[in-house]
């Protein structure tokens, strides 16, 4: 397994976390190998991607591709809609790179089971497109346990308090160039209890979970 991922912000702040370094020149030091050491992966094409999700029943997956199928005509819409079980609300991205490195697969986990937060009804009760071309469901108060849980989960990355960071919980239905302004639909809920640790093949539209975290 090649574990050469790529280093991003979060990666970089929870490696350093689980190895707890030492403050100062040290900890400057162990900073700068891992840019150093990320600098030639970035030179290679990524094939996969690691993010942690919350992923909706098989069930309610269905449904969303029968809005999204139903949506595309309406809107007279040319892109594909994603498959059932790709759909997802993306909650932090590790990062890309060449392989699977088994320590993020470990810290990611790791991390996540430290939170404590109850399972929660979500409900996205409406769509709209996205200035990129993502045909998007959100939703206002219906979806601020995901705001909750994107928050709790950021600082258990990055092992520091922050500020509320910025985070538009959304499920990608399908992508098109033609943008489709808001407007309501009947809502589509679930009740989260557990967050996905998903590994995508990019290019190959393929996710595999290589965890799950339950709410607790």
């Amino acid at each position: 397994m090649d574990l050469s991922f790529p280093a991003t912000p979060t990666t970089i702040h929870a490696l350093h976390a689980l190895h707890r370094p030492p403050l100062g020149l040290q900890a400057r030091r162990l900073r700068r190998l891992h840019e150093r050491l990320a600098r030639p992966q970035q030179r290679r094409a990524a094939t996969d991607r690691l993010f942690l999700a919350v992923v909706p029943p098989a069930d309610v997956a269905a449904r969303i591709a029968r809005l999204a199928r139903h949506l595309k005509i309406g809107h007279d819409l040319r892109g594909k809609p994603l498959e059932p079980e790709h759909f997802h609300v993306t909650l932090c991205h590790l990062g890309d790179g060449v392989g699977v490195p088994a320590d993020l697969v470990s810290l990611a986990t790791e991390r996540a089971a430290g939170i404590a937060m109850p399972s929660f009804k979500v409900a996205f009760d409406r769509v709209e497109s996205f200035r990129n071309g993502a045909f998007v469901l959100r939703g206002d108060d219906s979806v601020i346990g995901l705001e909750v849980l994107h928050q709790r989960l950021s600082d258990a990355l990055d092992d520091s308090p922050q500020p509320a960071r910025p985070f538009t919980p959304h499920v990608t239905l399908l992508r098109d160039h033609h943008l489709v302004p808001e407007h309501a639909i009947e809502p589509i809920e679930w009740q989260v209890k557990d967050i996905v640790l998903v590994h995508s093949l990019l290019g190959k539209t393929t996710h595999r979970h290589l965890a799950r975290v339950p709410l607790v």
